[in-house]
């Protein structure tokens, strides 16, 4: 039980590492990190699906604040930065698709195969477009930083801008958690037959 209890608190931990670090861009790190926060939220509802109760608001409330620090840090007024609307809290049901889609992942994964593969494609497929359609949306059909008049033409056209580099982003780190992922399950498997053959 202190095993596991350790292992998913070492866990959040490096997520949430990972997302404050990419999330705040230093400026030495501005220009050459990708925010994780999408791949950080669809690899914790995998890594740790069952813990939504705690996890999720945990990594959302340090997403705000990482937000409130860089905007603050700036000399601005955290309430009237453009990225902040009522469309910016919207950001909420987007993560929770990432998470949602991680943990759909988690529940149906059957190891180290082509079928989960296949699945981890599809969940990231369909997570990553909810949350981009639900945060994009939310900030071009609420936020008073989009000049009207707003239409679906061109709504379509900002969707259609934005959607690959988030879509690589989110890949990217979902990808190097796929790795970590193996390489640590491989790692056990060794561990447990080292054990074994002790015996």
């Amino acid at each position: 039980m202190a095993t596991a209890t350790t292992r998913r608190l070492a866990i959040f931990l490096g997520l949430a590492l990972v997302m404050g670090v990419t999330r705040i861009h230093p400026s030495l790190l501005h220009h050459a990190l990708w925010d994780a926060s999408w791949g950080v939220f669809f690899l914790a509802g995998f890594w740790l699906r069952g813990q939504g109760r705690w996890a999720f608001p945990l990594l959302m409330a340090e997403a705000v604040l990482a937000d409130y620090l860089v905007i603050t840090g700036q000399g601005m007024n955290f309430w009237s930065h453009y990225c902040v609307s009522p469309g910016y809290w919207f950001l909420l049901p987007a993560y929770g698709a990432l998470w949602l889609g991680g943990s759909w992942l988690a529940q149906r994964q059957s190891g180290l195969n082509l079928r989960t593969l296949g699945l981890a494609v599809a969940a990231l497929l369909v997570a990553e477009g909810v949350c981009y359609l639900v945060s994009n949306g939310s900030f071009y059909w609420i936020s008073a930083s989009v000049p009207a008049p707003r239409s679906f033409a061109a709504w379509f056209a900002n969707l259609g801008d934005w959607y690959l580099p988030f879509l690589a982003g989110t890949a990217l780190y979902v990808g190097l958690g796929a790795v970590a992922h193996a390489l640590a399950t491989q790692l056990s498997r060794l561990s447990q037959r080292s054990g074994q053959a002790q015996h």
